[in-house]
């Protein structure tokens, strides 16, 4: 074989795992965040909506109100800390700490670090220095509030199947067949302090994925690195505004997109989704092999990991919410609908991603329907 197919084999291994379609009784039954993404009084996305500048009391406020929501509301996930500190252009030789949380969530079969693949839902917690007062909506705290949203909701489905699941393995041995957990990945210090480089940006990121990359799991593990052990890092970032185009960026994971827009297609034609966009948030579901891939154009926190060889699904409107970088990326500029739809969209993906048709409380009955109908990769 080829070097180059041997290099092809992962991507291709993970486009043939099962993805069960859900049925029309799951989606609609699939949780909705409701008014914990009111921008005063959410208790997802309004404690997150305040400057959160690495090293500041704000950043130490919102880093706590994730640890109390995982605490308090999913005490079933691990959660662990990835710290790492740094001179930057604005700290007059000071170093500013940088605070990565990691919030774990494995089947309960699974004993060995090394042993289980991981979807990793991605956003960056940090706002940036300038101008004064920013808070970074869209950039990311409507994304990060969308992530504990989907955290919570897949938390009792995953419960269910994965009791079930061990319940039947007395009997059936062979039964866990399936190692697959969830990450939910909160980056900090994504933003330039100054102007972006490759030494002023991305400083969480970059610790992580160096850390990852050199830490060895036990020598007989499936995965070698905790870095190896990531299926997918799907990154959220810039989300929230009216009427976004989020384009498909890599052709490695085309296929992982187009199930995020056959989720949006499908919540659409059920009335489940709220925003009335000009266009489907996810634009590119058709594109094909000779169309234009601009994947390395956007620099954000997947540059570290896909660099080190992990597949990537980069969600980022392009172009840019009119309010990037500027002091109106604040709540009030945005969309109500927009912020609970993508919630909505991804939540179906990653339901269906770990196999959780019938499994959610409001579907029961439903399992049979949704067996079989699986998406062609």
């Amino acid at each position: 074989m080829k070097l180059s197919s041997l290099l092809l084999l992962p991507a291709l291994l993970r486009q043939t795992l099962a993805y069960t379609a859900f049925s029309d009784a799951t989606l609609t039954a699939l949780p909705r965040p409701g008014q914990d993404f009111d921008i005063h009084t959410g208790a997802l996305l309004a404690p997150i909506l305040r400057p959160r500048v690495p090293g500041t009391a704000g950043s130490d406020a919102v880093l706590q109100h994730f640890v109390d929501f995982f605490s308090r509301e999913l005490p079933d996930w691990t959660l662990s800390f990835q710290n790492s500190s740094s001179v930057t252009p604005a700290s007059g030789g000071r170093e500013v700490p940088f605070r990565n949380l990691i919030a774990t969530r494995d089947p309960p079969w699974v004993h060995g670090e090394g042993d289980v693949g991981r979807l990793a839902l991605v956003a960056h917690y940090d706002s940036k220095l300038t101008p004064a007062g920013f808070i970074g909506a869209t950039d990311s705290a409507a994304p990060c509030a969308m992530l504990l949203h989907i955290a919570r909701s897949l938390d009792p489905a995953l419960t269910k199947k994965w009791t079930a699941m061990s319940a039947s393995a007395e009997a059936e041995p062979d039964a866990l067949d399936e190692h697959t957990g969830i990450q939910i990945i909160l980056l900090d210090g994504e933003e330039a302090f100054h102007t972006w480089t490759h030494t002023d940006s991305l400083y969480g990121a970059r610790s992580l994925a160096s850390e990852w990359e050199s830490t060895l799991n036990p020598a007989l593990s499936t995965h070698r690195t905790p870095l190896a052990s990531i299926d997918l890092f799907l990154l959220l970032d810039l989300l929230g505004a009216a009427n976004p185009s989020v384009p498909s960026y890599f052709k490695t994971t085309h296929w992982a997109y187009r199930l995020l827009a056959s989720a949006e297609s499908r919540l659409r034609s059920l009335k489940i989704l709220g925003s009335e966009p000009a266009h489907p948030f996810l634009t590119e579901a058709g594109k094909g092999d000779g169309d234009r891939w601009v994947g390395g154009f956007i620099e954000d926190d997947h540059v570290p990991f896909m660099a080190r060889g992990v597949e990537v699904l980069h969600v980022i409107a392009s172009p840019f919410p009119s309010v990037w970088h500027t002091i109106e990326d604040d709540g009030a500029h945005l969309d109500g609908a927009t912020v609970e739809d993508w919630a909505m969209i991804v939540l179906a993906f990653a339901g269906q991603w770990f196999d959780l048709e019938g499994w959610f409380e409001g579907a029961a009955g439903e399992t049979e329907s949704g067996r079989g109908a699986r998406d062609e990769l």
